[in-house]
């Protein structure tokens, strides 16, 4: 991580442990928006005005988080005014690096080797974990934002006419009750997978271990009961927020982080519901399973030895 502008140590999955043991992600240092008319966001400051080819984004496809953003420039038909880097999916011990490994970028807009030189450009005094996605002001010469439910939200809307309005991610009528399930779905299976795999004690395993798998069957439950999507006939903010985590599941968190009670392929709704997603053109060029599977296992924490495993069988979802 960094402490006042300097890379300290080598990096580690785990971010902090509270009193039982289990894990606390940290939290965003980041938070301007872009707004169409460089007005301040719901925190920040303002300046950060829409403007085509100013912004560039970093991210890695093996992140969920990342992935949330990349998902929404492609929804939101933003890919020529948001330029874009992606990292390697090997984990090193100075964390996100650009490179040539296939399906990764070098940072053309920086000169970067590592994303924590992004961070240290920003603040040069900066202490904290270096985490993707990043959303940068090539004008300003900064970071506008590094939260991932904040770049979402403001590629939906921030943008303004350079976004496509073919799809509304975040409607007002249902803002409400968006805002609700997201908040049941963070901490029980977005992050719950993280709870469970970065656990330092059996309770906080154990803890998150039934949550995730609650949070699944009433997920499961749900879209049975209705679809194709979280909330009817179109796809909004939450299908992103759940498709990232579920994509990732049989192959990385069912076997590395211990999430084993059932594979996501034991439920036949959400695995309809996954494909329904995953064939909305522009989904599946922001997944790349083999960055997935290098990235998480190569995790010396969870998996020393850096082997990769061979399976599972992601055939049906022509991955």
């Amino acid at each position: 991580m960094l402490v006042d502008g300097k890379w300290s140590e080598n990096w580690r999955p785990g971010q902090a442990t509270d009193g039982k043991g289990g894990f606390v992600r940290q939290t965003s240092t980041f938070r301007n928006w872009v707004t169409p008319d460089g007005a301040p966001g719901p925190t920040g400051e303002g300046g950060f005005k829409a403007e085509a080819g100013r912004y560039h984004l970093y991210a890695a496809l093996i992140c969920p988080w990342a992935s949330r953003t990349l998902m929404a420039r492609k929804l939101k038909g933003l890919d020529v005014v948001l330029t874009v880097s992606i990292v390697e999916p090997a984990l090193t011990d100075q964390g996100w690096r650009f490179g040539d490994d296939p399906g990764a970028t070098r940072d053309t807009i920086n000169g970067a080797t590592y994303l924590h030189e992004i961070y240290t450009r920003a603040d040069p005094h900066i202490t904290g974990r270096a985490t993707v996605p990043v959303l940068w002001d090539k004008q300003r010469q900064t970071i506008v934002n590094n939260e991932s439910a904040d770049i979402l939200r403001m590629l939906n809307t921030g943008f303004g006419a350079l976004a496509s309005d073919a799809l509304d991610l975040y409607p007002a009528p249902l803002r409400e009750e968006i805002d609700a399930l997201n908040d049941e779905i963070y901490p029980r299976l977005n992050n719950g997978v993280y709870r469970a795999g970065f656990a330092t004690t059996q309770q906080a395993y154990d803890d998150a271990f039934e949550e995730v798998f609650a949070m699944l069957d009433a997920l499961e439950a749900r879209v049975a009961g209705g679809g194709p999507f979280l909330f009817g006939p179109s796809l909004i903010e939450t299908d992103i927020r759940l498709f990232v985590t579920l994509i990732r599941f049989d192959a990385a968190y069912h076997g590395l982080f211990k999430c084993n009670k059932r594979r996501l392929a034991d439920y036949p709704a959400l695995s309809a519901w996954l494909k329904c997603v995953l064939d909305i053109p522009g989904t599946r060029e922001t997944v790349s399973i083999d960055h997935i599977k290098r990235g998480y296992y190569s995790i010396k924490a969870l998996n020393p030895n850096g082997i990769v495993p061979r399976g599972p069988d992601l055939s049906t979802l022509d991955l």
